[in-house]
């Protein structure tokens, strides 16, 4: 890696790093309740608001209650989301005409936006009206979002309450997120972006013509659509020629703000941020990769000053930043390296087996390989899934590195909310690790952990490798799903696993050659999503309620410092070797072979 490279990727960790602690210094008074120049504001719209809908917004809840809030308000906003899709074709703001989605699309989709997962089986402009892209997809951006985070503040009080049944508002908390956090930060990055060109219209599809006619070839059909065959059996095909091309437009700098700062990742366009539209300039790039990390990061600050000790979030940020940075440099010298195969090409070798130019396969040359490859691990570390490069065109090794992320449940910054505290229950299983060295009860931030956290913390951290490996040896195993796959040996295994690691810890991004919007997939990882996402909130507000319910106890000497450098450690250490003993067997039949076959014929 050049100068320019490190100086690349240390701007991005330096704004990165700057940013975080304001803002989330921001968040913890959002949710503390204090007196803001947002909530100053908006003050009466809040209050409006909640008279509008009945919430008894002064009136704790048991976490058996915020769960079922929870769940039924993220239940109506799927059934939304589906009922947009299948009829679309009879509402406005439809300038194409498109035409409903199936049923089994229609329901993977709605799955994927309402659990903040945002898979993509379609092509936004080719399936999409722009009233499912606002009233549907941009909405669920938003709410999905806000119940992450509104989950891990729950979370947070049961630290910082004691001998108390309640953990907080559901309804409160989803308001306040979506009022003073999310709409303000995403008006501002989507004017940002549509200053730098990203489309932002109600306008109907533009027809340009072309500066040069484009001549290609179409499989020649009948009268009722068939394919012509000739006398041998082989399709005939009819040459044709094109004078103007469609270009597809629509209000998309305001869902590319939210899908990026709300770690949802579901692209307006089916290329999602490597298109101009979406994405194009370095600068919006530069934007839209910061905005990834920046609540996942800053959270880390609002629950240091929630606790009350702002080191347990420095601590948890250092974890995060260390793993990070070195799946970085592991995955930038991938692709800067190349493929050994493309070394011969008449250019002058000064570099042993190494490509020229490096691998930008897949990748926008207005980019380039350090920020494809920046962005591939922070859209992974995030569990965002937008992609500005194709992650199935990247080296087996530079491909591997994203996929691990997020194999390691998604807790390296992961979503908003959701990856911290997914990290927050590796804390508890590090500390219950450390506890049983010494043969002493555990403790974090003042509460002891007992047997019911980690029974809630083995449930969560073992159902996302389960829908994982469970549903990628199905796919592999029946006949339905090997029919999708395009790709023969190791690579086709690798784009299973990555879909169903991707489905199955709420990423959303793919190896492309996957062709995966059919009912075998739509519905198998529809229930990964749903399962994976749900099934890890309910333990998640379970370990609230039972934190919130006990006693402070103070720290004595045998109590875990979990502020320090060596918990850092400990706590990394324990992210990987679940990700490492869970996944390496999977990963050896994929990338690792693919890689060590690569290398073996060059």
């Amino acid at each position: 890696m050049n100068e320019a490279g490190f100086l690349q990727i240390l701007i991005y960790l330096t704004a990165l790093l700057v940013l975080s602690k304001p803002l989330g210094v921001y968040m913890a008074r959002v949710y503390q309740d204090e007196s803001i120049v947002a909530n100053t504001w908006f003050a009466g719209l809040e209050r409006g608001l909640y008279r509008l809908c009945g919430i008894q917004d002064k009136q704790d809840m048991r976490w058996q209650q915020y769960a079922g809030a929870l769940l039924v308000f993220n239940l109506l906003g799927l059934l939304v989301v589906y009922g947009l899709q299948t009829c679309q074709d009879l509402l406005p703001l439809n300038p194409q005409a498109l035409p409903a989605l199936a049923s089994d699309s229609a329901l993977n989709t709605a799955i994927s936006f309402a659990t903040n997962t945002n898979w993509q089986g379609y092509a936004g402009e080719a399936s999409m009206s722009y009233l499912t892209q606002m009233l549907g997809l941009t909405v669920q951006n938003f709410l999905s979002a806000a119940s992450g985070m509104a989950v891990l503040v729950a979370l947070i009080r049961g630290f910082s309450r004691r001998n108390t049944s309640s953990i907080g508002n559901f309804w409160v908390d989803m308001t306040r997120t979506t009022l003073y956090i999310l709409l303000p930060l995403s008006l501002l990055l989507a004017i940002a972006l549509v200053g730098q060109g990203v489309v932002q219209t109600f306008d109907p599809y533009a027809t340009v013509k072309l500066q040069e006619p484009l001549t290609y070839t179409t499989p020649a059909v009948d009268a009722d659509g068939h394919t012509v065959l000739d006398a041998q059996g082989q399709p005939l095909t009819q040459t044709q020629q094109s004078q103007e091309q469609s270009l597809a437009l629509g209000p998309a700098a305001s869902q590319i703000a939210i899908k990026q700062l709300g770690t949802n990742g579901g692209g307006f366009f089916n290329a999602n941020s490597a298109h101009p539209y979406e994405n194009p300039t370095p600068l919006s790039n530069f934007l839209e990769m910061l905005a990834i990390l920046l609540i996942p990061a800053a959270l880390c600050h609002t629950f240091g000053f929630l606790v009350g000790d702002s080191r347990q979030g420095w601590t948890l940020l250092a974890a995060m930043t260390l793993v990070f940075v070195a799946l970085i440099f592991v995955t930038v010298p991938a692709e800067q390296h190349g493929n050994p195969a493309l070394t011969g090409l008449g250019i002058d070798q000064t570099a042993s087996n190494q490509q020229p130019g490096g691998n930008m396969e897949g990748k926008e040359a207005r980019f380039g390989i350090v920020n494809s490859a920046l962005w591939a691990v922070a859209t992974t570390a995030a569990s965002n899934g937008s992609v500005n490069a194709m992650h199935d065109s990247f080296t087996p090794i530079g491909g591997m590195m994203p996929m691990w992320l997020i194999q390691l449940g998604e807790v390296i910054f992961g979503g908003v909310g959701s990856g911290l505290y997914g990290m927050i229950v590796f804390a508890l299983v590090a500390v219950f690790i450390a506890g049983l060295m010494i043969g002493r009860t555990p403790e974090y931030l003042g509460k002891k952990i007992e047997a019911f956290e980690m029974q809630m913390a083995a449930v969560i951290i073992l159902i996302p490798p389960l829908l994982v490996l469970g549903g990628t040896a199905l796919a592999v195993m029946t006949e339905a799903g090997k029919a999708s796959i395009l790709n023969p040996g190791a690579h086709g295994f690798s784009e299973v696993l990555y879909a169903l690691s991707s489905a199955g810890n709420n990423n959303g991004s793919a190896f492309a050659g996957l062709s995966a919007n059919v009912p075998f997939y739509n519905y198998l990882l529809g229930l990964a999503m749903l399962v994976s996402r749900y099934g890890l909130m309910i333990p998640v507000l379970a370990i609230a309620g039972s934190l919130a319910a006990k006693k402070h106890v103070p720290v004595g000497p045998g109590t875990l410092p979990t502020h320090t450098p060596l918990f850092a450690v400990l706590l990394i250490i324990t992210v990987l070797m679940v990700g490492a003993l869970t996944f390496v067997p999977a990963l050896a039949l994929g990338p690792i072979v693919e890689q060590l076959h690569m290398l073996a014929h060059p």
